[in-house]
């Protein structure tokens, strides 16, 4: 059997430009911003009252990597379930509040460990910033002033005629200033909008202005697949410029789904390290195998590794031997039978009915081999090109 090479990477992967330079406040045990990772958010659909359904949803997205959860408090029975769930999640919360600036307090005192505030439609809230940052400095509680083009302040509304990227960074740099004031920094800024081109217009104009780590997000961004092609592009943009210190991919799906986007547009800028990748061919007239079931089968079979892998999945005898030898693992099919490579060498060739099977167990090997040499885990990234 060739040796493998298990030793890491001499370098760290390239990135498309420098990380932005900012300030880094704390959320619970995450680092945001600074030269801390790009986290991922998420949101609960769950009613916040109903505290055990909210927990199991929560557990699910710590499953699946998120790092930051943000639960609705539209009542007073929301904020009453605050203690519990802040208490037991195992990732940090963050109260969501509109409308009502007692809620504010509330989350605080029940222990979350952020609160997000809509300057735009919480009441009064510009006459209470002086108590807001000082029960949030006393209680070391970070702060997301949270502006939307959904809920702009009327009087910015009325001054722009509409939700410009002018308007949201004035309205966010106002709320800011405010907090100022008053020595408190502890906070991060979002500008969101269901537009990509005004909400990345509106991150790039924020960024120039101010030095406080931002929250990217596309607000309202639709279903599954309209909703991530929309946050993958403004975030891609945006973060490939190194703007960017944590993430939310809205989606009308199940907050799981957001979480895994948001780690993959992570993945594949380099700003996560990358886990299982599966390299497949997109199929043509020149395969001589099913490449969509082998692909899907192999997936399958390897979901959960928790180990950098790369496995070529090909189908034709074009492209097919180059990819397989250029990953950690792979197969070139063709005529009935598999090429099995394994870091850039064939070690056995199999009938088209084991490739699969070969597959998988060689990976499972490589893997065992892996761990014991320390490599990294994490959670498993697909990709088929």
């Amino acid at each position: 059997m060739t040796s493998i090479d298990l030793g890491m990477p001499a370098a760290p992967p390239p990135t498309l430009a420098e990380r932005r330079k900012t300030r880094q406040i704390k959320v619970g045990k995450v680092l945001v911003g600074g030269d801390a990772p790009v986290s991922v958010q998420s949101m609960t659909t769950t009613p916040t009252t109903d505290v055990n359904a909210t927990l199991q949803q929560i557990a699910e997205l710590t499953a699946t990597g998120c790092d930051i959860v943000r639960v609705a408090v539209p009542s007073q029975d929301d904020a009453d379930a605050l203690p519990i769930i802040a208490q037991k999640s195992k990732i940090p919360v963050i109260a969501d509040i509109h409308f009502q600036p007692k809620y504010v307090f509330a989350a605080i005192e029940a222990g979350c460990a952020a609160v997000r505030v809509n300057p735009g439609n919480i009441r009064k809230f510009d006459d209470q910033v002086k108590e807001i940052a000082q029960a949030a400095t006393d209680a070391g509680v970070s702060i997301r002033i949270g502006v939307n083009a959904g809920s702009l302040d009327p009087r910015l509304l009325q001054k722009y005629g509409k939700p410009t990227a002018e308007a949201l960074v004035e309205s966010a740099l106002w709320e800011a200033s405010l907090f100022e004031e008053h020595d408190f920094r502890d906070f991060k800024i979002s500008v969101k909008h269901h537009d990509p081109v005004v909400m990345v217009r509106a991150y790039e104009l924020l960024s120039e202005q101010c030095d406080y780590p931002l929250h990217l997000g596309v607000t309202e961004a639709g279903p599954a697949f309209q909703g991530t092609i929309k946050s993958s592009v403004a975030f891609g943009a945006l973060l490939a410029k190194g703007i960017g210190d944590t993430i939310r991919v809205s989606l009308s799906a199940p907050p799981v789904e957001e979480v895994k986007v948001g780690i993959k547009i992570l993945e594949s800028l380099n700003l996560r390290p990358r886990k299982l990748e599966i390299v497949s061919c997109p199929s043509c007239g020149r395969a001589q195998v099913d490449v969509y079931k082998l692909a899907d089968e192999v997936t399958a079979g390897l979901e959960g590794m928790e180990v950098p892998l790369r496995v070529a999945v090909m189908g034709c005898v074009v492209n097919g031997p180059g990819e397989a030898r250029e990953a950690d693992l792979g197969v070139a099919s063709g005529n009935g039978k598999g090429q099995i490579f394994v870091r850039g060498e064939v070690v056995k060739t199999v009938p088209e009915s084991q490739i699969v099977e070969t597959l998988i167990d060689e990976a499972m090997r490589i893997s065992e081999e892996m761990k014991l040499a320390g490599v990294a885990s994490g959670t498993p990234e697909v990709e088929v090109r």
